[in-house]
């Protein structure tokens, strides 16, 4: 089962495929992505990806999606960097997704309509197989539900509007997983959560988190002993161009491999 993002009740995968999502011809779903997709739900709620929910009242609904596919390199993901001018999140690797419009009839269509005007995902070759509970973001006072599909027949994806979105691609899971790729984030409470470095991309915070339980739930993880913790806030290797035009809200800095991290969700 899986819960509707305004937790009005719950939805089942026929429910969204009767919406349209589940797709015409195109790879079938792999029996692990069935299995994480089912616990899905549990796992994440059991995992510190919400942070101070009594203060969630009137916060925007949207949604993410983890969209998972098959690629050359065997199973992948997408992911996407947003621009360094945006207001909010700016230069912070993610899923595709935002918040929920007025005629979004669910939290599935809200990611499937953000994924598609962000990078060109067709919602036409996506099958849905559950959408989350949400979590409570603070950082931007979003009530977040992780929407988590097969890309039964992908096609080209690309950053539809670069002031939005800079960079977007299909990571392979081996490569999410490689001990030498995995290190924690440890911030000024000393609070260490887990991140990726792959594609020139720091991953850490929410995104980061989805994808550490997520991984594990569908039994990609392997053994890793962090060689390294990258301490927040991230030590600058000099002027970035692109923070110039980012907001004092919204600027982070560039640690020293250069790659852009996700904005503290603490």
């Amino acid at each position: 089962m899986t819960a509707e993002a305004d937790g009005s009740g719950t939805r089942t995968e026929g429910q969204e495929r009767a919406e349209g999502r589940d797709g015409a011809g195109g790879a079938e779903v792999p029996g692990w992505l069935r299995a994480l997709a089912a616990g899905a739900d549990e796992a994440l709620r059991r995992g510190e990806l919400s942070w101070r929910e009594q203060e969630s009242a009137g916060a925007r609904p949207a949604a993410v999606l983890v969209l998972f596919g098959e690629g050359p390199q065997g199973p992948d993901v997408l992911l996407i960097e947003r621009s360094a001018g945006l207001r909010r999140h700016a230069s912070q690797p993610a899923f595709p997704g935002g918040a929920a419009d007025e005629t979004d009839t669910s939290r599935a269509e809200t990611a499937l309509r953000e994924a598609a005007e962000e990078v060109g995902v067709e919602p036409a070759g996506v099958q849905v197989l559950t959408t989350t509970s949400p979590h409570y973001l603070w950082a931007s006072h979003y009530l977040v539900s992780i929407t988590i599909a097969w890309w039964r027949t992908p096609c080209e994806v690309a950053p539809v509007d670069l002031a939005e979105t800079s960079f977007v691609s299909r990571v392979p899971l081996a490569e999410l997983t490689d001990p030498a790729n995995r290190l924690h984030v440890r911030t000024p409470s000393g609070r260490t959560t887990p991140a990726f470095r792959v594609h020139g991309l720091l991953v850490w915070g929410f995104t980061a988190g989805i994808l550490d339980v997520l991984l594990r739930l569908g039994g990609f993880e392997r053994p890793w002993t962090p060689a390294e913790a990258v301490d927040l806030p991230f030590p600058p290797r000099g002027p970035d161009p692109a923070d110039a035009i980012a907001t004092a809200e919204a600027t982070t800095a560039v640690d020293a491999d250069g790659v852009r991290p996700e904005r503290d969700p603490t």
